[in-house]
């Protein structure tokens, strides 16, 4: 039987049929290659924008002269020095209340040297400029200070800087800083990590290794699919019904001795974060355990093994890596959400660093929010400050996963 030619062109047909494959090939590159533009482009205005907000010039007065305290130079003011100052200088009932939240003797020079400025100084901002203002309109940024706020000094200021990073919340926004809301994250990731880790692995383990392969395991793991995609306030009203309600006696440590708290602590917000991420780590950790060759547990086997050698011994070792990449990057999601912990009642001003699960608390994507809807331009500065640290935390906590997934990976 001679072999049908319709399907394969020849000659000019041949030719024009080859250059309307590659011109479909090239504009689908094209395509793609403008999408990978387009990313690049939005990521680079993103980060600009938040860069642009950092920096910038400040005009700014004292509202009390400085010399009315003391002869001492500002620079060269010692901590015994700033500490009779405040004493002298406040009143009895706000030095008590400072002392209270922590006690004056402990606290560093710089700290004392930050209510000096903020309770007794007390600067008044008059204008913030941006980065590229500042850049570009220096000149004219100058002389516009020196006309309208001629008593006023005029600087170039970095936002974020190491003070930033250690200093709790205030009212002033010269003086704010992120330490209450780091540690508050940290505290919130930890505890999710620690409820929803080994929870999710346990889960992962039965799903795939243990359950048998019928219409019920079908409706659980179709849930755990849907639960991953559920919006974060669902969750935070789960949390707020829960953990904060329902199991106040143990998440306000009530039970435990503590009463001066009630249910809207960190533990129950960790709580809820852990239950946000819990069935992305369920689903990551099956994804892992299947990447496991079956050979490896049908050699097992072979040998003797039982089922939990097989799982303790080949599975989980083999498996380690992709389990803790993907955990990690399931806690990267959680310590980016606002809208569970507003629900759960975390504070959007508070001075006073988490000191155990019963605190009250605040995080950084709370803190970032409560600033950009204050009306002052000076802390939209600091809020994109906070953007950079809680950015800088986010890609520690990806590298974290890639590190780990190098470290323990194996290959086949």
């Amino acid at each position: 039987m001679s072999p049908n030619h319709d399907h394969f062109p020849e000659g000019a047909a041949f030719r024009s049929t080859l250059k309307n494959r590659y011109g479909i090939a090239s504009l689908w590159q094209a395509l793609f290659f403008s999408a990978l533009i387009i990313a690049i482009l939005s990521l680079t205005a993103l980060l600009y924008n938040v860069l642009d907000g950092t920096f910038g010039y400040i005009a700014f007065e004292y509202k009390k002269d400085p010399t009315t305290f003391t002869s001492t130079p500002l620079a060269d003011l010692e901590k015994d020095e700033l500490l009779v100052i405040l004493k002298e200088n406040l009143s009895s009932g706000a030095y008590k209340k400072l002392d209270n939240e922590q006690a004056m003797q402990s606290r560093s020079q710089a700290d004392l040297y930050t209510l000096f400025l903020e309770r007794l100084v007390q600067i008044d901002t008059k204008q913030t400029w941006s980065m590229t203002e500042s850049i570009l309109r220096g000149n004219e940024i100058r002389a516009e200070a020196a006309g309208k706020y001629p008593d006023a000094k005029l600087e170039f200021r970095s936002w974020l800087t190491p003070q930033f990073l250690v200093t709790p919340m205030s009212s002033k926004a010269e003086f704010a800083g992120v330490r209450t809301a780091i540690l508050g994250s940290l505290w919130l990731v930890g505890i999710a990590l620690l409820f929803a880790l080994p929870i999710g692995t346990g889960a992962a383990i039965y799903l795939q290794e243990y359950a048998p392969k019928n219409w019920f395991t079908r409706i659980i793991q179709t849930n755990i699919n849907n639960l991953a995609g559920v919006p974060s306030i669902v969750y935070g009203m789960l949390g707020l019904a829960i953990f904060v309600r329902v199991l106040e006696p143990i998440t306000s440590g009530s039970l435990f001795g503590v009463t001066d708290s009630n249910g809207r602590t960190i533990l129950s917000a960790g709580l809820t974060m852990g239950v946000l991420v819990l069935p992305l780590i369920i689903i990551n950790a099956q994804e892992a355990i299947k990447a496991v060759p079956d050979s490896l547990r049908q050699a097992a086997y072979g040998v003797g093994a039982t089922k939990w050698q097989t799982v303790w011994h080949h599975v989980l070792p083999n498996s380690i890596a992709g389990i803790l990449t993907g955990s990690i990057l399931a806690l990267s999601r959680a310590l980016g959400e606002t809208a569970p912990l507003i629900v759960v009642g975390a504070s959007t001003f508070i001075s006073v660093d988490p000191s155990g699960p019963f605190s009250k608390f605040t995080a950084l994507p709370i803190q970032i929010y409560q600033w950009t809807t204050r009306a002052q331009s000076e802390f939209h500065a600091i809020a994109a400050g906070a953007i950079i640290v809680l950015l800088v935390m986010l890609l520690t906590l990806n590298a974290t996963a890639i590190m780990l997934r190098n470290r323990f990976q194996r290959r086949y």
